[in-house]
């Protein structure tokens, strides 16, 4: 049930050989992200457990989940750009409905990230989930 920006994520995982060409390019996809306004990064917007400074900022539109993130660690701001692919676009009622773990799992990142990014991880598909069921 992924988003096709996902799977392009996902394929092109799949070509890259090693674990160090998928850590660059999610780091790539974290560059390529656009920056949270400083505005934004508030404790309001703040997601706890995570071991690096974490904002993500819900902006649905037309019933679709989407959001802003940012972090201050490269590989973080990639993670929060993978999430963006996995759940933008989606309508707020089935974003619980999406296996986070699984589809991370797909890319191998559930077998390469320390414990505390897989912590982080965590608690940001948390307040995903918790922000769409708000909806």
């Amino acid at each position: 049930m992924a988003t096709p920006a996902f799977e392009e994520i996902a394929e092109t995982f799949e070509f890259l050989d090693d674990w160090e060409d998928r850590y660059r390019h999610v780091i790539d996809l974290g560059r390529a992200m656009p920056e949270l306004e400083p505005s934004f990064k508030v404790p309001a917007l703040k997601v706890e457990g995570c071991a690096s400074q974490v904002w993500l900022r819900p902006v649905p539109e037309a019933g679709l989940f989407q959001f802003q993130g940012d972090s201050d660690a490269m590989i973080v701001r990639g993670l929060i750009a993978v999430l963006h692919a996995l759940y933008a676009g989606v309508p707020m009622a089935q974003v619980g409905a999406i296996d986070a773990h699984a589809e991370l799992g797909r890319l191998g990142l559930n077998d390469h990230l320390s414990a505390q990014r897989s912590n982080g991880v965590r608690a940001m598909v948390e307040r995903i989930r918790k922000v769409a069921a708000q909806g």
